[in-house]
């Protein structure tokens, strides 16, 4: 019985962060410290920095 409710109990625990996750990334994110440590830890990571340096630098073309 015991396992039964801790299974449940995290069950909803994951439908409820799934349901909310933008919501909660965007909390997090609005907490200053909270953004600048994820910017300079994705930033760290070689296969996140080479997708998006490209993009950032990328001169846009006028038609």
């Amino acid at each position: 019985m015991r396992f039964f409710a801790l299974l449940t109990i995290v069950i909803t625990l994951a439908a409820v962060i799934f349901k909310w996750r933008f919501r909660i990334v965007n909390t997090l994110l609005a907490v200053s410290f909270l953004r600048q440590a994820v910017v300079t830890i994705s930033m760290n990571m070689p296969a996140i920095r080479e997708k998006i340096m490209p993009a950032l630098f990328q001169r846009q073309t006028v038609k």
